[in-house]
């Protein structure tokens, strides 16, 4: 599972933007949700079934209904084989204004008496319309004050071998991803730590803390860092971020690993987004 993929649809948050220039950071980050592919203009995701599948589309759409097969692990419109978002270039089939793009999800999940289990892989339609009500309707986002002091300089522990942690999305799969550490800091008066996996040439780290359903999201927030340099790694909680399971339910968000629950109350980056 490339976590990545998440981002897909909208602008990259990179951990490059000037620290001190939050204003700007912030409305780079809402341009891309509100951008004609953003995530707030998924409209819809059909999970595809062996065989035939019938997808309808939005009204607006130029056809109403898109037939794709799915065999074996492949899925094919007109024939022509698609490639999903495991590519760096996925397809993008589009209909007038409205695009679909199949995503690819697979993992392991607990069963019955404590058995594990790889899934067989799935395979969905997502749909995006930029008309769509919930990019039609985007008031913005709300963020806590930015504050210099929520920009810590973290101690940086590198594992002694390679690792990996559980990553399980909303679906309930699981993947291990790499972990080439943790980060370490002290926070009202107690250690934490976050283990970040690995993004490219960033750390993302997926962590929930005490103001997690209160006034931030609470499923919990993403935040990407640059790579260590030496035994330090700085974590900007200013530019924290609700995940795109935030905006729309066709969203298969990863969720925090249970050792980056903290106890306290990182009240810092964006806040909750509507009912969520």
């Amino acid at each position: 599972m490339r976590l990545a993929l998440i981002f897909a649809a909208g602008v990259a948050l990179a951990a490059t933007t000037v620290p001190e220039d939050y204003a700007r950071w912030r409305a780079h980050y809402e341009a891309g949700l509100k951008a004609p592919d953003g995530w707030l203009s998924v409209a819809g995701l059909s999970w595809l079934q062996e065989g035939a599948n019938t997808v309808e589309l939005p009204a607006d759409a130029s056809q109403k209904t898109l037939a794709l097969r799915l065999d074996h692990g492949k899925v094919t419109y007109q024939g022509r084989q698609l490639k999903t978002d495991t590519a760096d270039h996925p397809d993008e089939l589009r209909f007038g204004e409205v695009m679909v793009t199949i995503i690819e999800r697979d993992g392991t999940s607990a069963q019955a008496e404590g058995s594990v289990v790889r899934e067989q892989k799935k395979f969905g339609a997502r749909i995006r319309d930029p008309h769509t009500e919930t990019r039609r309707d985007f008031r913005g986002c709300a963020w806590f004050p930015a504050d210099p002091a929520w920009r810590i300089q973290a101690k940086w522990m590198a594992w002694p071998k390679p690792k990996t942690i559980a990553i399980t999305n909303i679906l309930g799969m699981t993947d291990q991803e790499p972990s080439p550490g943790y980060a370490e800091f002290t926070l009202q008066g107690k250690t934490m730590r976050l283990e970040p996996v690995l993004e490219d040439d960033e750390l993302f780290f997926i962590f929930k803390d005490a103001t997690s359903t209160k006034s931030t999201y609470g499923a919990g927030r993403f935040l990407y860092a640059k790579l260590p340099k030496g035994n330090t790694v700085e974590l900007d909680f200013n530019k924290a971020h609700n995940p795109p399971c935030a905006f729309t339910a066709f969203a298969t968000c990863p969720l925090p690993p249970k050792q980056n629950v903290l106890p306290a109350a990182i009240e810092a980056g964006e806040k909750r987004y509507g009912i969520h």
